[in-house]
């Protein structure tokens, strides 16, 4: 159970409510206890009404109905204390399932990209649910069930030894057999429910892949393929199962074959004592009825089992995330940005997932207030510049400095609430258009919302649908157009007012008149800010202050368009070429 050691601090968390929960047990199995005590005095007063004539019929009666009376009774409070036991311990299983799905929750949060590029989505969401849920059985049903089973015992098992030591002794033979078969299937347990936990992760990434991308699934004509895949995977995870609960399935005919030889040591040997007079025959009824109380607490031992087994698989999963290390730490919250100037010096970045170099010491700056213009060809580093300054990686080498600091003494919570990012591939949520806005600014007035809409020139499109800003987008956005996607995503990226604005080709798939009135838009509401346009077509950053042209992760170019225009010939080839296709 040393995986499981990592949430002890739950359990001291809701030690209150833990420890109640322990003390109703007790007592409601102290009064379970009151039934089978009574059923042996009433079996010993028929025994003796047999055997003395003198005894009255009326005093055997009015022995019997007391007792009946106060069986009644503890069976109704020990039910409304195991009730109370119940809602007790099991709630606070709850509690910490909510607890352990936020704390990995925002463990996501603060990992890195590395941690997405090679986890795949489908075992991330399998860990917050299916393996938090085998967690979460370990303190409702195995705590409550537990403490059950040691109180049951400790208490019936002392007052068995009060009356009949002998007795006790045969009857509680098989047990260290019992133990002994019970640590020999966890381990073999323990083992394979690993194994299916990681089968169900498998599960959950081959179907959350296939239903993502399910469009290229279809326009290539492979679903037979994925559907045999898919099948592969099902026969295979179902083997493992069968295999887990093949093993698991001899808990129960082994406990009750244990209970059933102490049933017959007990008529056995408490037979021959009644027989000889050394016992009472309430004595042996009252063996017998604690012999089979105790048949669901043994029985439930095996099931106990199983699940502390399969919480410590799931939680060892889990604090395989929890305990990974972001590689991005937070900065210092008495840095405050005061301007936002922006200088990359020497600045390299290696991707740490793949060692590929994204950037090779690149320096620039870019003044507040300013708007500079990024070019180059299709992997010549471009987006890495965004990456960087909003912090998803640190450089590997140089420097990234915002108002003169390093950009890693700020908090990611003030370095990104500064900053209004449109990413090359923008992602919408399957929600309304206005929720999708305010995504970017949740406090934002109906007014602001409009507002950054008419700035990315989406206000139109939106108030011409049905349902205007109310309208449920697909997942993904997958009801809009590309344009409209990148222009929805625009009004949210500017709902907050950043003061540094990242444009990452976010013009692509708008028609030319459509884009210069957004770069119109643009510059008007880029006033004072410091704004960083990456763009393949020249026309979206002729009119930057500065434009610099990468290549291979390096600046090659780097100007202003009409000084490029005279010095480089790859920039002026490439605007001519531009040119010459729009006017087609």
């Amino acid at each position: 159970m040393k995986e499981l050691k990592y949430i002890n601090k739950y359990l001291y968390k809701y030690k209150t409510k833990l420890i109640l929960g322990f003390i109703i047990t007790v007592i409601s199995r102290i009064f379970s206890l009151v039934a089978p005590r009574l059923i042996g005095n009433s079996l010993t007063a028929v025994e003796r009404f047999l055997k003395d004539e003198t005894l009255e019929i009326q005093t055997l009666q009015k022995i019997l109905i007391i007792n009946i009376g106060i069986i009644v009774g503890a069976s109704i409070t020990s039910a409304f204390f195991t009730f109370l036991m119940r809602q007790t311990i099991i709630n606070v299983s709850r509690f910490i399932e909510f607890d352990l799905k936020n704390e990995i929750y925002l463990q996501y949060q603060r990992l890195t990209q590395r941690f997405y590029k090679i986890n795949r989505t489908g075992d991330l969401m399998n860990r917050i649910s299916e393996d938090v849920s085998k967690v979460r059985m370990y303190f409702g049903p195995a705590i409550m069930y537990g403490i059950n089973t040691i109180a049951l015992f400790i208490i019936v098992i002392s007052y068995m030894i009060s009356v009949d030591p002998k007795l006790t002794a045969y009857t509680l033979l098989p047990l260290p057999i019992l133990s002994f078969i019970i640590y020999k299937l966890s381990k073999a347990i323990h083992f394979r429910s690993t194994i299916v936990q990681e089968m169900l992760s498998k599960l959950s990434s081959f179907s959350q892949e296939a239903f993502t991308g399910i469009t290229i699934i279809k326009s290539f004509n492979i679903s037979k393929i994925i559907n045999s895949s898919f099948k592969d995977l099902s026969i295979e995870s179902q083997q493992k199962n069968m295999s887990l609960v093949t093993l698991q399935a001899w808990f129960f005919p082994l406990m009750m074959l244990l209970i059933g030889i102490s049933n017959l040591i007990v008529l056995f040997i408490g037979g021959e004592q009644y027989i000889n007079g050394e016992i009472e025959i309430g004595v042996l009824a009252e063996f017998i009825i604690y012999v089979n109380m105790l048949t669901w607490p043994v029985t439930v031992v095996g099931w106990l089992t199983s699940i502390v087994q399969q919480a410590e698989a799931s939680q060892k999963r889990i604090n395989a995330f929890l305990k990974e290390i972001p590689e991005i730490q937070d900065g210092n919250k008495s840095y405050k940005i005061i301007n936002y100037d922006i200088e990359f010096k020497n600045a390299t970045l290696n991707y740490p997932d793949t060692n590929i170099k994204a950037i090779d010491g690149i320096s620039f700056k870019i003044k507040q207030g300013k708007i500079l213009g990024i070019l180059g060809p299709v992997g010549s580093g471009k987006s890495t510049i965004f990456e960087l300054i909003t912090r998803l990686y640190d450089p590997t080498k140089g420097k990234v400095l915002i108002g003169g600091n390093m950009i890693e003494k700020y908090t990611l919570k003030e370095l990104r609430k500064n900053i209004g990012y449109v990413p090359q591939n923008p992602f919408l949520f399957s929600d309304s258009i206005i929720n999708n806005i305010k995504f970017g600014n949740n406090n934002a007035t109906e007014k602001e919302i409009i507002k950054s809409a008419k700035v990315a020139s989406i206000n139109e499109e939106i108030e011409n649908l049905e349902n205007r800003y109310e309208t449920i987008l697909g997942e993904r956005g997958i009801t809009l157009s590309g344009g409209q996607i990148q222009r929805i995503s625009l009004a949210r990226a500017l709902i907050n007012n950043p003061n540094i604005i990242l444009l990452d080709d976010c013009l692509s798939s708008v028609d030319t008149n459509t884009e210069e009135k957004i770069l119109k838009n643009l510059n008007s509401f880029c006033k004072n800010k410091t704004t960083l346009i990456i763009s393949h077509r020249i026309s979206s950053i002729k009119s930057a202050d500065q434009i610099i042209v990468l290549n291979n992760g390096k600046i090659i170019e780097n100007g202003t368009h009409n000084s490029l225009m005279k010095t480089s010939i790859y920039y002026k080839n490439l605007f001519l070429k531009q040119r010459d296709e729009n006017n087609k």
